[in-house]
């Protein structure tokens, strides 16, 4: 048999586990699956690192195209894209979520622009979310798509194998063949 102290504490406790949340404490005591479900976009791993530059090299006016794709492959292998897209908004401050999407957020920034340039990231220090500094950089840059489509004709028609095997030719050639489709593609979608 408990004692009457046992049951008392174990009674505030059940009180303040079913306590409604507030704009001001949101409800911390739901089970937090988030943080032991890989697949959640919430998930983040323990050796995940706010001081990482996820890739290399960094975001400059001239790479967009190259670096934005292996952030969108690296940031999809994390399931964070929904963060950077805006397809995960922030939920309410009563949705015990807003803090977990608060810290994913912050993560990102961090590694987004430890992936830049340091120019480029002083120019996106105070921005307050990953997806605006995404917008921003995409609408900075990527104009100069036209230019690389350009200069990657420009490759495709003048590359020779000369003293290269057979076989790094043709993954050159090939290389620049998919960096051009891909541009291209990407400008139809801009169009339609």
């Amino acid at each position: 048999m408990a004692s009457d102290n046992e049951q008392s504490s174990s009674s505030s406790m059940d009180t303040s586990e079913h306590q409604e949340p507030s704009p001001s404490r949101p409800n911390l005591s739901l089970n937090h699956s988030y943080q032991h479900d890989m697949l959640d976009p919430y998930f983040m791993h323990p050796n995940d690192n706010p001081s990482v530059a996820l890739v290399s090299p960094p975001l400059s006016a001239t790479n967009y195209h190259s670096w934005s794709r292996s952030m969108i492959v690296t940031l999809r292998s994390k399931n964070k894209l929904g963060f950077v897209t805006g397809a995960l908004p922030r939920p309410p401050n009563i949705d015990r979520l807003s803090i977990a999407w608060d810290r994913c957020n912050t993560m990102l920034m961090s590694w987004i622009t430890n992936s830049l340039e340091r120019e480029i990231a002083q120019s996106v220090m105070w921005m307050e979310s990953v997806s605006e500094i995404w917008a921003e950089l995409r609408e900075r840059y990527h104009q100069g798509d036209v230019f690389r489509i350009s200069d990657l004709q420009e490759e495709i028609y003048s590359l020779r194998q000369g003293d290269s095997s057979i076989t790094s030719y043709y993954t050159k050639l090939k290389q620049l063949w998919q960096e051009l489709e891909i541009f291209v593609l990407y400008l139809l979608v801009l169009v339609i």
